[in-house]
Formats: structure tokens, sequence, C-alpha cells
């Protein structure tokens, strides 16, 4: 009967507890949109990009404030927030999904297409984006760019605007995550 209770104890205490679920953050990602028409582009950028990405589960979130966008000229940050993107009413643009066949314990790169649904000015669509996932040490880095339309958010633009807002808007992103601690 000892020997089993040793034998239990033993075990007891060479058991692992379980695995907590493994996260990585950005919390400085950058995003940036670029669009051309024949009057004048228009690029901005946001580098206060909050991401997320939960690894064993293999899903990934982003949030950022659609007023932290900065233009070259103020006059089109005054147009993007207050005229277009609304950004009183509608602060917020977020990304969920799930990274598609991503090995988290492959070092180096991998380009995985990232499955969600993004959501912007009140509206989401759903989304396929061809990413790249850079592992080294435990510390990821993704990029990518994706196209997304004007018209899949319900974005007014007034007609006599219309020629000066391109109809597909070109976003580019990068994040770098490090290991999430409570």
């Amino acid at each position: 009967m000892i020997r089993i209770l040793v034998i239990f104890l033993l075990m007891v205490t060479n058991a692992k507890p379980p695995k907590a679920t493994e996260k990585v953050i950005a919390r400085q990602g950058k995003v940036s949109f670029f669009s051309y028409t024949s009057v004048e582009d228009i690029k901005a950028e946001n580098n206060q990009v909050l991401s997320v990405i939960d690894i064993d589960k293999k899903e990934i979130a982003v949030r950022m404030l659609m007023n932290a966008f900065i233009f070259e000229k103020a006059l089109m940050r005054e147009h993007f927030n207050e005229s277009y993107l609304e950004s009183d009413i509608y602060p917020k643009a977020i990304f969920e999904g799930e990274i598609v066949d991503f090995d988290p314990t492959i070092d180096g790169e991998q380009t995985r297409i990232v499955k969600g649904v993004f959501t912007m000015h009140g509206k989401s669509k759903a989304l396929e984006i061809k990413t790249k996932i850079v592992k080294q040490d435990n510390n990821y880095m993704v990029s990518g760019v994706f196209e997304t339309f004007v018209k899949d958010y319900d974005i007014n633009i007034p007609p006599l605007l219309a020629g000066n807002i391109a109809k597909s808007i070109s976003v580019e992103f990068r994040f770098e995550y490090q290991p999430y601690e409570d």
C-alpha cells in the first residue's frame, strides 16, 4: 500500500500544470492606406494599432482608432474623420479572424491566409488576406496588403467629390508581436 501511495505522490508532483493559452501582442502596430485619384493621392498612417494573436487557437484580433490616422494635410484628416468615417459615431475599426494552416512551431517565414471579418463604419465584411508571418525566437512579425472598397462600408461620398475619392483603397499592415503577459 505504501508503494502505491509513493508512486501516486511521485506522479502528482511530477505532473505538469495545464499549459496556459499562449498569446502575443503588438501594442504599436502600423496600418496605412493609399488611394490614387487624378486630383490628389490620399495616404494616411496609424501607428497606434493594437493586435493580439492567440497562438494555440490561431486566432487574431486587431483594433484601431480611426482618428489616429495621420495625413499629409490637416484638411484631409478632418474630412476623413468628420465627413466620411464619422469617427465620433464609429471610433474603431475591428478585425477578428483565424490564421489558416498556421504552424507556430516553424521558425522563419510562412505565408498564410488570414480569414476573418473586418468591421468599419458600422458595417462588417468578410475578408481573406494573404499574410506573411515571420517567427524569430518567441516574437512574430505579421504583414500584408489588401484591397477594400469604399462602398462595402456605406461611406457616403458627395457626388461633387466622388471623382476625388478612389473606389478601392489599398491597405498595408505590419505588426511586431511579443509574448503577452497578464
